[in-house]
């Protein structure tokens, strides 16, 4: 079993939690405003479900070398922190799997209406799992699937979570890839269906006003609603950390998971050193028992 690609996963998911951790600043509608306008946020910066549930993915590959549904199942029920600000559907499933023993296979094709929920929880946490395997997209592909499918199970959600997880692999490669060459690679290696075609959309806009608009920012929190944006940003503002999440702020809807999304993508970059240190201060510490570290 090799761990070779453990290091540029921990990489990737410190980039993930900063970004959400940032992003979560400005979940006040009032507050987020005038931050924007200020562009100084006090700390500490607290992270979400997005980290908690990247950090149990992250777990299981250290543990298994691979997605065991099961154990990772296990582990987000396990870790489930109401505080943490989970959405309800996965929320319900990992109260009900704690504490009535139910299967996740089960829970996760009871939304809507069976085919399951269509949300972006899957694609927020997978950013890592796509660093630990990036040499080797065809299992970014299959185990970036296996890890959505635990919650949400409907196409579009594992389409975004493969979508993201390959953007990580591809960041964390040794070719930099920019605008539209990375959202056509991405397309590429992306299920077939409606989160794929607005990928493919994203190839035409120009600027992130049109982004926003056009790709969505997470307001309906489904995964074809924020994914493709989020990758846009990347696409076009991935050579700074800031500035690809201030981008993703300007924009408004489920900030902290697109922060999260990015975050996790360009924090998998084998030299990318852009997060800006006091970030890295003000954002809370990684869990040890996720990692075996306290720093």
């Amino acid at each position: 079993m090799s761990f070779d690609g453990r290091p540029r996963a921990l990489a990737s998911l410190r980039g993930l939690a900063v970004g959400d951790a940032f992003g979560s600043c400005f979940d006040d509608a009032i507050n987020h405003s005038a931050l924007l306008e200020r562009r100084v946020l006090p700390g500490p910066w607290l992270w979400t479900d997005d980290t908690q549930m990247a950090c149990s993915i992250f777990t299981v590959l250290s543990e298994h070398g691979r997605i065991d549904q099961d154990a990772l199942a296990k582990s987000f029920a396990e870790h489930y922190d109401i505080d943490r600000r989970y959405g309800p559907g996965t929320s319900r499933i990992l109260r009900l799997i704690r504490q009535k023993g139910y299967h996740w296979r089960e829970l996760a094709q009871q939304a809507r209406g069976g085919s399951g929920s269509w949300g972006n929880g899957a694609s927020m946490r997978v950013a890592p799992l796509g660093a630990w395997f990036a040499d080797d997209l065809d299992r970014v592909v299959a185990d970036a699937a296996a890890s959505a499918e635990v919650t949400h199970a409907h196409p579009d959600a594992v389409a975004g979570a493969v979508a993201v997880a390959v953007a990580a692999a591809l960041s964390a490669g040794k070719q930099r890839l920019h605008g539209a060459e990375f959202l056509e690679m991405v397309a590429a290696r992306t299920p077939a269906g409606p989160v794929q075609g607005k990928i493919r959309c994203a190839l035409s806009v120009g600027d992130s006003a049109t982004a926003a608009v056009e790709l969505g920012v997470g307001r309906a929190t489904s995964a074809l609603d924020t994914v493709p944006s989020s990758l846009w940003v990347v696409a076009h503002h991935g050579h700074d950390f800031a500035d690809a999440c201030w981008t993703a702020v300007a924009a408004g809807g489920d900030i902290d998971t697109t922060c999260a999304i990015i975050g996790g993508i360009l924090g998998a970059r084998p030299t990318f050193d852009g997060i800006p240190p006091d970030w890295l201060a003000r954002c809370e510490l990684l869990p040890a028992w996720a990692t075996g570290l306290t720093t």
